[in-house]
């Protein structure tokens, strides 16, 4: 037996070796191949036949839609002025999270084009943020398809360089609450509401709640003024979401609207935080609580206590949704 196996030991040993050498072959052509390629692609940008992608970014600092010929041209131009000197400026802080724009500004963009763009959609806001959170949530809803905004500002929202930056964009505007407002207001027919007389002469979110309400009224008027076919009230923390849209556009979803509805309300949902270091909720929440009107009651009940975690409300603010409303004469807040 052992004469009859001897001769294969020469076999297998040249077997190992002829494998052992094609292994060898493989690792070399693959190592050698991506450096081959680095150094060809070096050679062709060197020799400038290859456009550096970096190029393609503009040398002079990007302006905000409008800026060159909004009324206030100047004032926003010092804004930008201030904001290359100043590291702790707003608009510093968003545009310079990354080396690349993570929301479109609208660079190039074309307003005309949207002109005739149907129906013609309003959000309407009470603000008193700073452009770190007004100018995300405002380009993601013209991005959806919102034509017009109209912002009543106050605190940080109404300082110079912040409504100077809101106002040099196309399609925004900005009312101030001046005395002059305070005084047409006091005047309003809102007062006469019985449904909003429990949040009369009260602090915080009551004292809030008539003022949006106030707000809301006159911006139905500036509205059916300037055209628009529905209103949104939103607030700066709240984004809208068309999930059940072809593309996501709002414009879409309220165009299907049959014309003898005028108001279709969307369930809200609210964040839950899942750690205290967050610095763009826009972005970096994504864990929300459902509406109830989107669960099962059964899911609903048998977990409101796990939910709510010892608070009365499921929702830590409101849970009736947000309305999108169709201008109409007789439309109230």
């Amino acid at each position: 037996m052992a004469g009859l196996n001897a001769p294969l030991r020469p076999l297998a040993s040249s077997a190992l070796s002829s494998t052992a050498s094609f292994a060898s072959r493989i690792v070399l052509l693959l190592t050698v191949l991506p450096l081959s390629l680095a150094a060809f692609a070096f050679v062709l940008q060197w020799r400038g036949w290859v456009d550096d992608p970096s190029s393609a970014w503009p040398s002079e600092r990007e302006t905000f839609p409008g800026m060159d010929n909004s009324p206030m041209g100047s004032s926003a131009e010092s804004v930008f002025s201030s904001v290359s000197r100043s590291s702790s400026s707003d608009c510093l802080e968003i545009l310079g999270r990354s080396s690349s724009p993570s929301l479109p500004y609208y660079g190039g963009w074309n307003q005309d084009s949207e002109a005739d763009l149907r129906p013609k959609i309003c959000v309407t806001t009470s603000t008193s943020a700073g452009l770190e959170q007004i100018l995300p949530w405002l380009y993601y809803h013209k991005v959806i398809g919102v034509s017009k905004f109209l912002l009543f500002v106050e605190g940080t929202a109404a300082k110079p360089n912040v409504s100077a930056v809101l106002e040099s964009i196309p399609g925004v505007k900005v009312i101030y609450r001046t005395a002059e407002l305070e005084d047409k207001q006091a005047k309003s027919r809102v007062w006469n509401e019985t449904w909003l007389s429990g949040f009369f002469y009260k602090p915080c979110n009551y004292e809030l709640f008539v003022k949006q309400s106030l707000n809301m009224e006159m911006a139905i008027v500036m509205a059916r003024d300037a055209g628009m076919e529905w209103i949104i009230h939103l607030d700066t923390d709240e984004l809208l979401y068309p999930a059940g849209a072809q593309e996501y556009s709002l414009r879409r979803l309220l165009s299907d609207v049959p014309s003898n509805v005028d108001m279709v309300i969307f369930p809200n949902y609210e964040s839950s935080v899942e750690r205290d270091d967050i610095k763009d909720p826009f972005s970096e929440v994504s864990m929300f609580k459902k509406n109830y009107d989107h669960l099962p009651k059964e899911t609903y009940f048998g977990m409101y206590k796990e939910a709510t975690r010892g608070n009365p409300n499921y929702f830590l603010t409101y849970g009736n949704g947000k309305s999108a409303a169709r201008i109409k004469d007789h439309l109230r807040p």
